[in-house]
């Protein structure tokens, strides 16, 4: 019989299963960063609001495998106005990773009403950020979140994913940060006037809080 020719594009599965282990063991051995100043250091008054800081549970953080983190409770007389959690990650690894809210708010019971993309005028190039609608029997969220380190700010989980494997490979760095803003909204809420009310303020919120959250983070070399 003779030779059996293989496609080049054979190779492929191959070729990127290799890298990704490569990657994967490279990201074993990357550093950890700690934050050049403590996350309560972010600003206490955000959108014109005072906020106070609140104790996630044991379990909770175990389950989030986070190195730092802060949840800040923003009020107005008794009824919550809206939230901001910053989850650090001095490094990258198996169990320690950034968890997706897309993963960790359904597991919580909340349903993803609406998924999309705000873009803040912070800074040009105009910041692409994640914004959801989500539901929890007949209570309603407004979400932006996004990923921030590395001298980035990133929507995308994909590219998140990429890009930590790629600065872990050439860097040796994964450190990251979830931040995330949740703003009530009243039940049955899924368009109208007190929509455009919560992205009005969570608009706000993360045009100010992008450029506070920077200031804590490790420098990088490209910024």
């Amino acid at each position: 019989m003779g030779a059996v020719r293989m496609r080049p594009r054979a190779f492929i599965p191959a070729a990127i299963l290799g890298i990704g282990c490569a990657l994967v063991f490279t990201v074993s051995r990357q550093r950890a960063m700690p934050l050049v100043r403590p996350l309560t250091a972010l600003p206490t008054h955000l959108a014109g609001y005072r906020g106070m800081d609140v104790k996630i549970n044991d379990a909770e953080l175990r389950a989030a495998g986070v190195s730092n983190y802060l949840l800040r409770v923003f009020r107005r007389d008794s009824a919550e106005v809206f939230s901001v959690y910053v989850g650090y990650y001095e490094q990258q690894m198996q169990g320690k990773t950034i968890h997706s809210p897309k993963n960790c708010l359904p597991g919580n019971g909340w349903d993803f009403v609406f998924t999309g993309t705000s873009m803040i005028d912070k800074a040009q190039p105009r910041i692409t950020i994640n914004r959801s609608v989500v539901a929890n029997e007949d209570q309603r969220a407004l979400v932006y979140y996004w990923y921030q380190g590395r001298g980035r700010v990133a929507a995308n989980e994909y590219a998140v994913k990429w890009q930590l494997l790629r600065d872990a490979a050439r860097y040796g760095r994964s450190e990251e940060a979830l931040v995330r803003v949740v703003v009530p909204l009243p039940p049955g809420t899924s368009g109208g006037a007190e929509l455009a009310r919560g992205d009005t303020i969570a608009t706000a919120v993360a045009r100010g809080l992008i450029g506070e959250v920077a200031t804590v983070l490790p420098s990088w070399p490209s910024a």
